[in-house]
C-alpha cells in the first residue's frame, strides 16, 4: 500500500494516523516532491476508476492561472489533464491510497481510509 500525501494537508495527516493506528504496512511518497510521472498518474486514474478531472483541484491558484475551469472534460483532454497534473502535483487531489489489491481510493475520510485498508 502506499499514501501520496502533502505533510501540511490535514486530511493527509489525519489517513496517516488512521493508517498506523490500524498498524497497516504502507509507503509514504510525498508527491510534490517526489512528483509522479504523466504514466504513474494514468495508472493511479485507472486503478481509481476516475478521469483527471475528478482529482483536480480546481480551487489552487495554479488551477485559475492555467483556466482549469474552462477546460473540456472529455476523452480528448485527458492528456491535456494529466500533463497538468504531473507538472503541477499540488492540484492533485489528496491523499491518494493505493491498495493491495490494485484499487485505490482517494482518502478524504475516515470511511476511505479504512476501505482501502479493507481490501
Amino acid at each position: 500500500m502506499e499514501i501520496w500525501i502533502n505533510p501540511a494537508c490535514s486530511k493527509c495527516r489525519s489517513a496517516v494516523s488512521l493508517l498506523d493506528a490500524e498498524g497497516a504496512e504502507y509507503t509514504v511518497r510525498r508527491y510534490l516532491e517526489d512528483v509522479p510521472t504523466e504514466d504513474e498518474i494514468r495508472d493511479v486514474l485507472d486503478r481509481l476508476g476516475l478521469e483527471p478531472w475528478d482529482i483536480t483541484r480546481t480551487q489552487e491558484a495554479v488551477a485559475k492561472e492555467l483556466g482549469l475551469k474552462e477546460w473540456p472534460r472529455e476523452a480528448g483532454s485527458r492528456d491535456r489533464w494529466v500533463t497538468a497534473l504531473a507538472g503541477h502535483p499540488e492540484l492533485i487531489q489528496r491523499p491518494i491510497i493505493t491498495a493491495d489489491d490494485g484499487t485505490a481510493v482517494v482518502g478524504r475520510t475516515d470511511e476511505a481510509v479504512r476501505d482501502a485498508l479493507s481490501r
